[in-house]
C-alpha cells in the first residue's frame, strides 16, 4: 500500500508539466481530464445499470445514507444543493424527492453525455423543474460565492484531476453553515472481506462491463481509480486544507465506502 503523505503529493503537486495517475497508469496531468471523458462517454448509457450491477445494489443505501445526512427541509424553505460530477443525477433525484418543494438541485458533470442522459431521467421521472443540469469543470465552477446550501460529490471526486482545487470550489460556492458530503469508495477494513473484493473488483467487474457495455478498459480504469484513492485521513486532510472545518467520515460496508463530510464556517 502506498504511504499516505504519498497519496496526498500524489494530488497536491499539481504544477506545470506534473504527472499524476489515471488508474494504475502515470499519466501527464493534462491528459488525465481528456481520458476520463473518454470513460464516461463510452458507459453513459449504462451508467446507472452498471452501478447496480458492481454495487449488487448497495449504491442506492448508500445515496439514500447521503441525502439523510443532507437533510434538505421538508417545507417550503429553499434549499439549493450543487451535486459535483453528477453525472446522470442521481444524488440530485433523491434530494429533491426528499425535500420540500423549497428544495432544488444543480447537477454539475464536464461530461456531455451523461448530463444528456441525466436530462432524459429528469423528464421521465417529472422532476425537471427542480433539477438542472450544468456543464461545468469541478476545478472552475461556474457559480457565485455563497450561493448553495450544501455541496455533494458521489463516486465522482477521484475522477477530478486536480482533487485540492475541486474540493476549495466547492467552499467557495457554500454559503456560511453550508455543508459538503463527499461519498466515495474507501479502503476495506475487515480482514477476508479486502481479498474477496480484490477478487471481485479485477477479476469480475470488467467482465461485467464487457458483457453490458462493450467496454471492459473503462471499467478496469475505475477498479484501478478505487485503489489510487487516498485513504479516509489523508482524504480528510484534503478538505482541511480547502478551508472545510469540522471534517470527519465513516466508513460504510466494511470500509468499502467512506462517507466524509465538511463544513464551511
Amino acid at each position: 500500500m502506498v504511504a499516505e503523505t504519498q497519496l496526498v503529493g500524489d494530488t497536491q503537486d499539481m504544477g506545470a508539466g506534473a504527472d499524476t495517475h489515471f488508474g494504475f497508469r502515470t499519466v501527464p496531468l493534462g491528459d488525465k481530464q481528456r481520458m476520463v471523458d473518454e470513460v464516461f462517454h463510452s458507459v453513459a448509457r449504462r451508467y446507472d445499470l452498471m452501478n447496480d450491477l458492481m454495487s449488487l445494489g448497495l449504491h442506492r443505501a448508500w445515496k439514500d445514507l447521503l441525502v439523510s445526512r443532507l437533510r434538505p427541509p421538508r417545507n417550503e424553505r429553499a434549499f439549493r444543493l450543487l451535486d459535483v460530477a453528477g453525472g446522470t443525477g442521481d444524488v440530485s433525484f433523491r434530494t429533491v424527492e426528499a425535500g420540500g418543494r423549497g428544495t432544488r438541485a444543480v447537477v454539475a458533470d464536464i461530461n456531455g453525455g451523461m448530463l444528456g442522459v441525466g436530462r432524459e431521467r429528469a423528464a421521465a421521472l417529472g422532476l425537471a423543474e427542480r433539477v438542472e443540469f450544468v456543464e461545468a469543470n469541478a476545478e472552475a465552477l461556474p457559480f457565485a460565492d455563497k450561493s448553495f446550501d450544501a455541496a455533494t460529490v458521489a463516486f465522482g471526486i477521484r475522477n477530478v484531476p486536480r482533487m485540492d482545487k475541486a474540493l476549495a470550489e466547492m467552499r467557495r460556492v457554500l454559503k456560511p453553515g453550508g455543508r459538503c458530503f463527499v461519498l466515495e469508495f474507501s479502503r476495506v477494513d475487515l480482514p477476508g472481506l479486502d481479498a474477496i473484493y480484490d477478487i471481485y473488483s479485477f477479476k469480475l467487474i470488467p467482465g461485467m462491463g464487457r458483457l453490458v457495455t462493450g467496454d471492459a478498459e473503462s471499467y478496469q480504469y475505475l477498479v484501478e481509480s478505487i485503489r489510487k484513492f487516498p485513504p479516509p485521513e489523508a482524504f480528510a486532510e484534503l478538505m482541511r486544507e480547502a478551508g472545510f472545518k469540522r471534517v470527519a467520515w465513516q466508513p460504510l460496508t466494511g470500509g468499502i465506502v467512506a462517507l466524509h463530510s465538511g463544513v464551511r464556517i
